[in-house]
Order: structure tokens, then C-alpha cells, then sequence
């Protein structure tokens, strides 16, 4: 039998691992470790602990059970991602590794000058804050559902214990322990979904190859929306959608980029993400599966889709199925693992570039003496903990969408201004009046908003889908032409 007091114990045991792990690998407690892992990193563990990274509690949750409502459609994005991979491969990261940044958004200072480098940071840091708490919400409702409030924790409560776990391993070691523990993650999240698809095969009295040639498995079998191009997935706008999605979201992000940047030189790098791209899209396809089986499941067993505040909440259907599904213990112990796995191995990354850029891009603190930078890494680690705390709270009572949609649609908003810049600086030679730059970039803000609110009825029926990310990115470019030096 699962209990709640067994699944905490299973949380707290593995927390200790983590713990462990943090322990043997850090032996000093120093700058350079905290954000460059001395930039000897082995490139096959970041390679494989970025996949943990990059699905998160997000994928791990959320697309099992969007597979109802989107069927397969998601892995148009996917595919588009893996182009965007290559990009990051062969564009992005030999100009960091030229510039030797800490914070990639130094890049931006010594090309377009101090003004851009703080709005790409400004922009990274409300990205990567709601993308981390879009995260940590997931994983935080699950734990509340099926442990907390069957002893009358409140909602808050967990979120408080869940990131203080975080912070205890992750300050003093930075992105050298993440490197390692998000080893373990992601190992554990692949072990999760594989182990998840094999029970419930055998509960169904199916091999897997039984599944995948069923008629049940037909009716989620759209991948492909051509149809026509008013719809919000369409496959050309979720293709390149995703290809921007990645370049921004990985490789205009630091939290994805100090991991990369930790390798020992360029080539390992770039090795490290051609491998991880087509892991990533192969484990997406696993989780997609997932949700296939988990429907099937659910209407032969007749269990219902979980209720939160009253209402269906598809985001629960994994936790639903795992842990009260009568599929045994293995199934429930694994899936607690890949979960809690999934919530630390996006968000202890996240904690960590958020620490970064902000000593790095706003305090500038590397005109101070290397005991005074100490100190302030470690306020700005804690006050970075205090605030992903706040944002994962206050979603509890906006958020009304599924997450892994939510945080799709919101990366079209922050991290156009970041594609707008970077390819600015890159394509161009051009200098900007920099005193322009913020009417600039909040003015196409405002555009990108308004036309992310139009009924798809005003555009005869065309439905604003990801596209909003790379139509931000070319205003945001087409901006700064009109701001250029002459």
C-alpha cells in the first residue's frame, strides 16, 4: 500500500542522495565552481543530464496528459526543436566560447553596449522565473494532491519545503553539482517512463509492440496538422515555432548555457548538444506514448481524470494512474523518483543561472574582492529561493491552462526581445542609439500583446499559435534598425 508517509520518506531519502552526491563532488566553495565547474565538465554528462533539464516536471506530467486533447501534434514542435539545436550547436556557442562569458548576456554588453546587456538579462530572469515556477507548480500540486493534504499541509507549505531541498544542495556547489545530479535525474526519469509503459502493458495483457499496433493507439495517432494553416497547430507554425522556441530557450538562456559552457572547450560543447538533441527528441517520443497508454488505461479501468478546484485537471492523469491505478508498488516508487527527479533537475539549474545572472548582469560584482563576491553569491542565492517560492504561489490562483501549453505560449512574449537582440548583434554591424532601446522593446511588447489577444474569428478563423516568438524576435529586430547609428 502507498501511503503518503511512504512517499515522503521516498522524497526525503532521495533528497539525502542528492545531498551525498553534492558532498563528494564539491570540495571547495568558490566562484569559479559555482558557475563554471572550473569548465572541465565531461561532455557526456552534460549531455545526458541536460535531457533531465530540458523535460523537466513540465514533459514529464503535463504532455502524458495533453495527449488527449492534442494527440501527437506536440511532436511537431519537437521536430522543430531539433533544428533549433543546431543552431544553438554552430551559432550561438562558438561566439560564447569566443567571448569567454560567465553570463552569456555579456555578449550583448560588448557588442550593442551596457543598456542591451541589462535588457537581456531583464528578460532572461522573467523568463526563466516563470519558467521555473511553471515547473516547480507542477510537481508542487502533485505532491499536495497525493501526500500533503491528506495531513492538512497547505499548499504553501509545500512549496516552501520543496525549494528549500533545492537550496541546500545547490548552494555551495552550483552548476558542478548540477552537472552530477542532474546525471542521476535524468536517468531516473528515462527509468520512469519506461518502467510506467511497461506495467501498464502488462496490466492490459499487451507487449509492446501489441500497444503500438492497436486500434486503440490509432485514435491518438495524429502527428501531422495540414489542413490548413488557420490552425493554431498547423504544422508549419508549430515546426518553426519549436525551432525558435529552442534556440531561444536553450540558446539564449543561461540557465541552458552554463551548463554547456562548463564544458572544457568548444568542441566538447557542441558535441555534447548534437547528442543531447536527438536523445531529447526520442525521450519526448516515449513520454507522448505515455500519455497514449494512459488514456487507454484509464477508459478500460474507468478511472476519471483527476479534479482540482472543481475542475479536470489533465496534468494529474500520470500521478492518478500511478499511484492509485492498482498497477503495484513498482510503478507508484518509480514515478515518485522520475517526478521528484524531474522538479529538482530543471529547478536546481534554474536557481543556479538565476544566481548568476543576476550577480554577474545587475550587481557586477566582480569589481568587488573575492571574499565580498562570496558573500553576495550567497545572498542573491537565497533571494532567488524567496522569489521562485513567491511565483510558484501566486500560480496557484492564475494558472487555468495546461502547463506545458502555458509555457509554450509565454516563451513567445519574454524571449522575443532576447532573438530580437542576439540576432541584432550578430547579423548585423550595426550600433543602436541605446537611450531608444527600452521604448523599443516594450513597444513591440505591447504590439506582440495586443495581437496575442485577437479572436481567431477578426483573422478569419487564424488561429496565433508559438509563431508569436519568432514574429516577436523580427519586431524586436526591425526595431532596433530603425534605432541604429547611421
Amino acid at each position: 500500500m502507498i501511503t503518503p508517509l511512504f512517499i515522503f520518506f521516498l522524497i526525503v531519502g532521495y533528497f539525502l542522495v542528492l545531498v551525498g552526491v553534492s558532498y563528494i563532488v564539491i570540495k571547495e566553495d568558490s566562484n569559479e565552481v559555482f558557475f563554471k565547474a572550473n569548465r572541465n565538465s565531461p561532455w557526456y554528462l552534460v549531455a545526458f543530464g541536460m535531457v533531465g533539464a530540458s523535460l523537466s516536471g513540465v514533459t514529464f506530467i503535463s504532455v502524458p496528459g495533453w495527449i488527449e486533447a492534442s494527440e501527437f501534434t506536440y511532436f511537431q514542435v519537437v521536430l522543430g526543436y531539433l533544428v533549433g539545436y543546431f543552431v544553438v550547436a554552430y551559432l550561438l556557442l562558438p561566439l560564447y566560447y569566443k567571448n569567454n562569458v560567465t553570463s552569456i548576456y555579456e555578449y550583448l554588453s560588448t557588442r550593442l553596449g551596457k543598456n542591451s546587456h541589462h535588457a537581456g538579462a531583464f528578460f532572461f530572469f522573467i523568463s526563466r522565473v516563470l519558467g521555473a515556477s511553471f515547473r516547480l507548480f507542477l510537481v508542487a500540486i502533485v505532491l499536495q494532491q497525493f501526500i500533503f493534504d491528506a495531513w492538512g499541509v497547505p499548499f504553501e507549505a509545500t512549496v516552501v519545503l520543496s525549494i528549500l531541498l533545492i537550496w541546500i544542495y545547490t548552494q555551495k556547489g552550483g552548476i558542478k553539482t548540477i552537472v552530477f545530479t542532474d546525471t542521476l535525474q535524468t536517468t531516473l526519469m528515462v527509468l520512469a517512463v519506461v518502467l510506467s509503459i511497461f506495467y501498464i502493458n502488462q496490466a492490459l495483457d499487451w507487449s509492446f509492440f501489441d500497444f503500438l499496433s492497436s486500434s486503440e493507439l490509432s485514435t491518438y495517432s495524429n502527428v501531422f496538422v495540414t489542413d490548413s494553416l488557420l490552425s493554431r497547430n498547423h504544422f508549419l507554425k508549430s515546426f518553426v515555432g519549436g525551432a525558435f522556441v529552442t534556440i531561444c530557450m536553450t540558446g539564449l538562456d543561461q540557465d541552458m548555457m552554463q551548463k554547456n559552457l562548463s564544458c572544457r572547450n568548444l568542441k566538447d560543447a557542441q558535441k555534447n548538444m548534437v547528442v543531447f538533441s536527438f536523445v531529447l527528441v526520442i525521450v519526448t517520443g516515449l513520454f507522448m506514448l505515455l500519455g497514449a497508454l494512459l488514456y487507454i488505461y484509464a477508459k478500460k479501468e474507468g478511472i476519471e481524470v483527476p479534479l482540482m478546484d472543481g475542475s479536470p485537471k489533465t496534468d494529474l492523469l500520470f500521478p492518478e494512474i500511478a499511484l492509485n491505478g492498482n498497477l503495484g508498488v513498482a510503478v507508484a516508487i518509480t514515478f515518485i523518483l522520475g517526478l521528484i527527479a524531474a522538479a529538482y533537475s530543471s529547478a536546481d539549474s534554474a536557481l543556479t543561472s538565476l544566481t548568476t545572472s543576476f550577480c554577474v548582469d545587475f550587481l557586477n560584482f566582480k569589481q568587488y574582492a573575492e571574499k565580498e563576491q562570496k558573500r553576495l553569491r550567497k545572498k542573491v542565492h537565497i533571494g532567488m529561493s524567496l522569489l521562485l517560492i513567491l511565483v510558484v504561489i501566486l500560480f496557484k490562483y492564475i494558472l487555468d491552462r495546461n502547463v506545458i501549453d502555458g509555457l509554450l505560449t509565454v516563451a513567445g512574449y519574454t524571449y522575443g526581445p532576447l532573438l530580437g537582440l542576439f540576432s541584432f548583434g550578430i547579423f548585423t554591424s550595426y550600433q543602436i542609439k541605446e537611450r531608444y532601446l527600452w521604448p523599443v522593446l516594450l513597444s513591440v511588447l505591447a504590439i506582440v500583446t495586443f495581437l496575442g489577444s485577437i479572436d481567431a474569428n477578426v483573422l478569419g478563423g487564424y488561429q496565433l499559435g508559438y509563431e508569436l516568438l519568432p514574429l516577436n524576435g523580427l519586431l524586436t529586430f526591425l526595431g532596433l534598425i530603425l534605432i541604429r547609428r547611421k
